[in-house]
């Protein structure tokens, strides 16, 4: 299942921590690194994130880095990865230098900082022992359709448009094989290793507690494909007509689209001169795409608490499984 935490406070800097969770091994993402994000999060989650994913380098998205660094800049129990779009790694370069290394020498992680674009992914290391003084360019690969694949989910990057490249991201698990409790008992079947046998796509006799059975009989009585959980997170884009014609398809089947609300509808042309969004494009935005609920975040300051619900109304009369985070509004 996906774990998803909006992190940050309203109006303030926010950002989003994603859990995927198989049952065996999980997936941890952080998606933005904004100033105070990250005070709802243990030190242990931060320690443990697999990925940090920037949709792109302005402050409000990236003045958290200095607290997830200071956890996280020797770390050597699994590999240190950053993605952004272009110029994330000579932003980043700059802030890893950003201290005194006197005890660089003493140090062993390794940084791998992704630059994403439209056609291809650029990779730039940096080494904890050189006081990360070096960039060194690991090479430039096409952009893959999906920016990363883990055993407990994927990750697609889309290009917005926010006064130069801005990432969304959709994090999808893969296709879960449940068990039809029902049909189980109805064969008076108790559960054992044979059942992830018959997931694992076995075939001709299974032999279950000495009876032997048919495994195609059997897995097409009890198998269920179900399709894996989704989020998408888009945040300071343009979203005029032709960006929701284009993103709307990009956005089919996701659950819960997760996206800013930084403007009121009748401000659409001060959203668009500065390439962001209004609450009702937002939502329009999503029910072209058919998402199965709306997120509202990233609201901006100019809007005082009590214009909040008028302004999820409004959303929510476009698309009505509109909400905000969970407190955002009590209190």
């Amino acid at each position: 299942m996906l774990k998803v935490q909006v992190l940050g406070r309203p109006t303030g800097d926010n950002a989003l921590w994603v859990t995927a969770d198989s049952g065996q091994g999980q997936t941890r993402l952080l998606l933005d690194c904004g100033e105070d994000t990250l005070d709802g999060l243990p030190l242990a989650e931060i320690q443990a994130t697999d990925h940090l994913l920037f949709s792109h380098l302005h402050m409000d998205h990236v003045a958290g880095f200095d607290r997830f660094f200071r956890a996280t800049f020797d770390r050597t129990n699994r590999p240190n990865h950053i993605w952004g779009p272009p110029g994330t790694a000579r932003i980043l370069g700059h802030r890893f230098q950003g201290y005194w290394w006197n005890h660089a020498p003493e140090l062993h992680a390794t940084w791998h900082v992704h630059d994403v674009d439209a056609r291809e992914v650029r990779t730039f290391r940096f080494e904890a022992r050189e006081a990360f003084e070096g960039m060194h360019e690991e090479g430039t690969t096409p952009r893959p359709s999906l920016l990363l694949t883990t055993p407990q989910a994927t990750v697609k990057a889309l290009l917005l448009q926010h006064h130069g490249p801005c990432l969304g991201y959709v994090v999808r698990e893969p296709e879960r094989m449940t068990v039809d409790t029902a049909q189980l008992a109805a064969l008076d079947l108790k559960p054992g290793p044979w059942l992830a046998q018959l997931k694992a796509g076995a075939r001709g006799r299974l032999d279950i507690h000495g009876t032997p059975f048919d495994a195609d009989d059997l897995a097409a009585r009890l198998l269920r494909r179900q399709t894996g959980e989704s989020v998408a997170y888009l945040t300071d884009f343009l979203l005029d007509g032709p960006e929701q014609d284009r993103l709307a398809p990009l956005l089919s089947g996701v659950d819960t689209l997760y996206a800013e609300a930084q403007y009121a509808p009748e401000e659409a042309a001060l959203a668009a001169r500065h390439h962001h969004t209004t609450v009702t494009q937002v939502a329009a935005l999503a029910r072209a795409a058919g998402v199965r609920e709306l997120c509202l975040l990233h609201l901006s300051r100019r809007y005082g608490r009590g214009r909040w619900p008028e302004l999820l109304a409004a959303a929510q009369s476009i698309f009505p499984n509109t909400r905000f985070p969970a407190g955002w509004l009590e209190g």
